[in-house]
């Protein structure tokens, strides 16, 4: 996918992602020079902006959390292990406090970073844009945020949800988790619901025209053990269920590819997970690889297949603590969830 991107709303090319000197320059526009000037926290971040290496988005998170009033807290603010934190859907608000609605500029301004600092530079801007597009905003006004946790003393997690988003930020206060649990990421280019086949526009969908390289490498019988036919619902959190097995699962299983096309099903991987920030990504990797990638299946889905073209919308690879799941009809949908383990029972 190029590193630019025209987006659907305003008909422009955007580059990879806004750097922090640039968004930080913005913001401080719109809030005014003297009130930058006066604002102790717009001035942190300001000063932040001429330092080599932006702070971490878990910095950050707590930032963010000694911000919050009492209100604030009442509304967002929940024990680390409360069952709320493991949930993911395609389209919720994890509370009801709205991020253009409830928070502070300033505020507002921590959680973009957060966002963006999650990632990868190359990625960043494009996904932004994706996301604001979706929920027919400028930005992030429409989402929604909790707090798991206490950031800076404790094991914490911010999630922000909404539309065709779910990402999370943890600072690895979850044990053998990717990302700190599932996460969800869509995107519906243009007005209409069904897209194209060819899906122009779409933040995601290369990583499917990827993935159809490796089909485009099966032999004959190969496709018949990977092309099935109609795939998983969507069942918010149970669409991510983990099985723990490392055979029987939807779909070819590694051990049955040769050498070259194991090799693109692993850059089909990476390519998944290249809108990440790398350390999520790299833990993400490693955590697949630790439970084996030989035990790793690959599934394509002919019956929702736009434009009949055989340029399959619908995939997934799946292991015993792994699922990646690709919805591509109507429009993308996409989870992930990967963990050291699967939790079962």
């Amino acid at each position: 996918m190029s590193s630019q991107n025209t987006n659907p709303k305003t008909g422009l090319q955007s580059a990879s992602i806004m750097d922090r000197r640039r968004f930080l320059k913005s913001t401080s526009c719109s809030l005014g020079v003297a009130a930058a000037a006066a604002n102790p926290l717009v001035h942190t971040l300001a000063k932040a902006a001429d330092q080599p290496k932006q702070p971490a988005s878990e910095t950050l998170v707590a930032t963010l959390f000694g911000s919050l009033n009492e209100k604030q807290k009442q509304q967002i603010c929940f024990p680390f292990n409360h069952p709320l934190r493991s949930e993911v859907q395609n389209n919720w608000y994890i509370t009801k406090s709205r991020v253009g609605e409830h928070f502070t500029a300033d505020q507002q301004a921590m959680i973009r970073e957060i966002f963006m600092g999650i990632h990868s530079e190359e990625y960043a801007k494009t996904i932004f844009d994706a996301v604001a597009w979706d929920s027919d905003e400028e930005g992030l006004e429409d989402t929604s945020i909790a707090l798991f946790g206490e950031p800076g003393e404790s094991k914490f997690e911010f999630v922000l949800t909404g539309r065709h988003v779910t990402r999370r930020c943890d600072g690895n206060s979850v044990d053998g988790a990717a990302f700190g649990g599932p996460i969800f990421y869509g995107h519906q280019a243009g007005t209409k619901d069904a897209e194209p086949a060819d899906h122009p526009g779409n933040a995601y969908w290369y990583q499917a025209k990827r993935a159809n390289e490796v089909f485009q490498m099966l032999n004959g019988k190969q496709r018949e053990m990977a092309l099935l036919g109609q795939s998983r619902k969507e069942e918010g959190t149970k669409t991510v269920t983990l099985t723990g097995k490392t055979s029987g699962l939807p779909g070819i299983p590694m051990t049955e590819l040769m050498g070259d096309q194991k090799g693109l099903v692993r850059q089909v991987l990476a390519d998944v997970m290249a809108p990440f920030r790398k350390q999520d990504a790299d833990e993400a990797l490693k955590l697949v690889d630790q439970a084996g990638f030989d035990h790793l299946h690959m599934a394509f889905y002919k019956n929702q297949d736009l434009g009949n073209d055989g340029i399959w919308d619908v995939w997934q690879i799946e292991g015993p603590s792994s699922l990646i799941y690709f919805r591509g009809a109507p429009h993308v949908h996409a989870y992930i969830h990967i963990r050291d383990k699967a939790e079962i029972g």
